[in-house]
C-alpha cells in the first residue's frame, strides 16, 4: 500500500534551499511564529487526545446452572428418566405444559420409543431419538416398551436366533427400525425383541430405548 500524497511536500533542489535561507531580518520573526504554531498545534493535539478512559464493560452475569435431573416423577414417583412409548401415530409435541402451549412438533410413528424426563400435572416431558425435546400429554404415552435400531446409515444389525454373536440371523435391520422389546434380563448385554414375523435377540448397545441396566420382563 503507498502512503498517501503529500501536496505542501517540495522536491530537493535549488527551490527548496532559497526556501530554508530566509533573510536576516526575517528569521527571528519566523522562527518566533513556527515556535508559536508548533506550540499551539501540540496544544491541540494535547487537548484533542486527552480524553476520560471509556468506561469498563459491565461483567457478564453469571450462567443460571441448569436445573437439576429429578430422580423420581413428582406426579407418578416412578423413575426418571425412564423410556415409553407413543400411543398412536398423531402426538402433538408442544413448547409447554398444557394446552396454551403451542405446538411444536407432531409425531406420527405409533410406538416410537421416547424418554421421559420431567412430569407435570398431566403431561411429561419427553426427550426423542433425535434429541428434540417438549411435552406430551400422559394420554398418548403408554407402557409397552419398543426401542429402535442404532446403527450407521446404510448399516444393518442383525436379529439373532439365540443371544450368541455366532448365532444364526433371522433377520437384519435397518437403522431406524423399531422393535417391540419382549424381554431384557438386568445385566445381560441381550433382549429379546420382536419386528413383524421375526423375533430374536439383539444388543442391547444396538437399541436406543433401554438403560444400559435395565430389566424388562
Amino acid at each position: 500500500m503507498r502512503p498517501p500524497s503529500r501536496p505542501d511536500a517540495r522536491p530537493r533542489g535549488a527551490a527548496a534551499n532559497q526556501a530554508t535561507r530566509p533573510s536576516s531580518g526575517t528569521t527571528t520573526r519566523n522562527r518566533a511564529a513556527a515556535g508559536a504554531a508548533a506550540g499551539a498545534a501540540g496544544a491541540a493535539a494535547g487537548a484533542a487526545t486527552a480524553r476520560p478512559p471509556a468506561p469498563a464493560a459491565p461483567a457478564p452475569a453469571p450462567a443460571t446452572p441448569p436445573e437439576p435431573q429429578p430422580s423420581v416423577g413428582s406426579v407418578t414417583s416412578l423413575p426418571l428418566p425412564r423410556f415409553a412409548a407413543l400411543r398412536s401415530d398423531e402426538v402433538n409435541l408442544r413448547t409447554g405444559p398444557g394446552t396454551r402451549f403451542p405446538i411444536e412438533w407432531t409425531y406420527q410413528r405409533r410406538e416410537l420409543p421416547v424418554e421421559i424426563t420431567r412430569e407435570f400435572e398431566l403431561w411429561r416431558r419427553i426427550r426423542d431419538p433425535d434429541g428434540t425435546e417438549g411435552w406430551v400429554h400422559q394420554s398418548t404415552l403408554m407402557g409397552r416398551r419398543s426401542a429402535i435400531v442404532r446403527g450407521a446409515p446404510g448399516s444393518e444389525t442383525p436379529l439373532r436366533r439365540r443371544p450368541e454373536p455366532d448365532a444364526a440371523p433371522v433377520a437384519r435391520l435397518r437403522p431406524g427400525v423399531i422393535v417391540r422389546l419382549r424381554q431384557c434380563e438386568a445385566g445381560n448385554p441381550w433382549c429379546e425383541a420382536q419386528t413383524g414375523d421375526y423375533r430374536g435377540y439383539i444388543r442391547r448397545a444396538d437399541l436406543w430405548g433401554v438403560l444400559p441396566d435395565e430389566e424388562i420382563k
